[in-house]
């Protein structure tokens, strides 16, 4: 077995979108197919492996956000089968509403950072369950459900190696900074740790998140996500008791972020990778979404 880590250059930018090309005794399977806009990207760096997109039979997301699994219904509208949450695999099939959702975040800016979002055929979608194992070119991969950063996500563990997703947040190359991704409407602090407690229990020896590259570092990295998990989801409570509206709370989180990011050498062009990965606007809607479900609840 090979694992390679195929850089999308996403906007242009290195080490921010991975997918990973798995190559097993009887061809090769795919983990992630990143956004339609980084399709040429990607199609060129499987050439570089001697890999062309139809040898790509197999295609493993680990859920629907557009980073991770935009380009899903190109992959199986060319024959590959794509193994997904079942939540999200009727989104797979007809994106309608996934894209209304991406288009009210990124308005006029959807179609240059997503591209084109396909409807895979229904008969290329394959809805995997908890703790289901995917046998696929002399490889076994487990799906491992861990909600958090959205409810339809799946981990896939490869023995001793788990292709993480966003299951173990954000660590871009040059930074031992752990990013929090907290989108609406799924973000759930309480469901996150337990996935992350999930992933500790495996034995793994390294984490593939597709935020980005392979890390030994799986219990640091853990670690560092979960206390973060708190700080952020903390801070942004506090801002919402103080009653600041939400373009407040954006300024306010992100100037917060950027200056603990720069005591970690995040700065320059590696915080503009990790504002790409994770942007803030994003988790403060989905962190304040989460607070206000929490008080809902309760009364």
């Amino acid at each position: 077995m090979q694992i390679e880590t195929l850089d999308l250059e996403f906007q242009n930018i290195p080490n921010v979108i991975a997918s990973y090309l798995v190559l097993g005794a009887q061809g090769p399977v795919l983990v992630e197919t990143g956004p339609s806009s980084t399709l040429s990207t990607l199609i060129q760096r499987l050439d570089d492996h001697g890999i062309a997109p139809a040898d790509i039979r197999h295609v493993l997301v680990t859920h629907i956000h557009l980073d991770h699994a935009g380009a899903a219904g190109w992959w199986a509208q060319q024959g590959s089968r794509i193994y997904v949450h079942p939540f999200g695999a009727p989104h797979l099939v007809d994106p309608g509403r996934l894209v209304a959702s991406a288009e009210r975040i990124y308005g006029d800016r959807m179609a240059s950072l997503w591209g084109d979002i396909l409807p895979a055929p229904p008969d290329k979608v394959v809805p995997v369950q908890d703790g289901e194992v995917i046998e696929v070119a002399g490889l076994a991969f487990t799906a491992i459900e861990t909600p958090g950063h959205a409810r339809h996500h799946h981990v896939y563990q490869l023995g001793e190696i788990a292709f993480a997703g966003d299951a173990a947040g954000i660590r871009l190359p040059g930074a031992t900074w752990i990013d929090v991704p907290a989108p609406p409407p799924e973000f759930d602090r309480e469901a996150w740790k337990v996935s992350t407690a999930k992933l500790r229990d495996l034995g793994l020896s390294t984490l593939c998140p597709t935020h980005y590259g392979p890390t030994t570092d799986v219990a640091g990295q853990l670690d560092t996500l979960e206390a973060e998990l708190d700080t952020v989801t903390e801070y942004v409570r506090t801002m919402m008791g103080e009653g600041l509206d939400r373009d407040a709370m954006v300024e306010r989180y992100t100037g917060w972020l950027e200056k603990r990011e720069a005591k970690e050498g995040v700065v320059g062009d590696l915080a503009l990778a990790h504002d790409i990965s994770n942007p803030r606007p994003m988790s403060v809607d989905g962190i304040a979404r989460y607070w206000r479900k929490r008080a809902e609840s309760k009364s």
